[in-house]
């Protein structure tokens, strides 16, 4: 018997397959038309070392290193220099080092930060734990712990409101100072 139907039986097609990226088409200059990618299409990988350094420049950790030992020098001299002094300068000298030990934490925490902007945020820090004593809540904490004590104080005292900023000023100059050699290598 003749077949009447004029279409071959159905096939199936086969399963979808997506093509391989198309590498980016070069510029008249000859260099590549993404700067994302590498010249076969796919992405670049991140400059910089692995998980662990993050991608830090090299200078990072020994300005982090040094941020951190002027932070002990800081707070030795803040425990030592305000009993060698008169008591009306002592308020004054305890609030400048309290903020340039905050510039100096600061600054080994993140040391890519600019001078004004770490002085900034150190007297706003110290500000706010200044004013943060009108509450009360920092001279009962210091009852109980004399690390709270020496982190918050206990008594709003509007001469260190002055102290701050002038620890600020002084933190916010030197780093400043420091930094023209370096630039002038460059």
């Amino acid at each position: 018997m003749p077949r009447t139907d004029r279409h071959p039986p159905h096939r199936p097609h086969p399963p979808h397959r997506p093509h391989p990226p198309h590498p980016p088409h070069p510029r008249p200059d000859g260099s590549e038309a993404d700067a994302g990618r590498d010249v076969t299409g796919h992405r670049k990988a991140a400059a910089g070392p692995g998980p662990r350094g993050g991608g830090r420049r090299p200078g990072e950790w020994r300005a982090r290193a040094g941020w951190t030992a002027a932070a002990g020098a800081v707070l030795a001299l803040g425990l030592v220099a305000p009993g060698l002094v008169p008591a009306g300068a002592a308020s004054l000298l305890g609030g400048a080092l309290y903020t340039a030990l905050l510039y100096t934490l600061l600054s080994a925490a993140a040391p890519r930060l600019g001078p004004w902007t770490a002085g900034t945020a150190a007297l706003a820090a110290g500000w706010a734990v200044e004013l943060f004593q009108l509450t009360g809540l920092p001279a009962d904490l210091g009852r109980h712990s004399r690390l709270a004590r020496l982190v918050l104080g206990t008594t709003f005292d509007p001469v260190d409101l002055l102290g701050y900023a002038l620890g600020a000023a002084a933190a916010t100059a030197l780093h400043g100072l420091a930094r023209r050699p370096a630039r002038r290598g460059r």
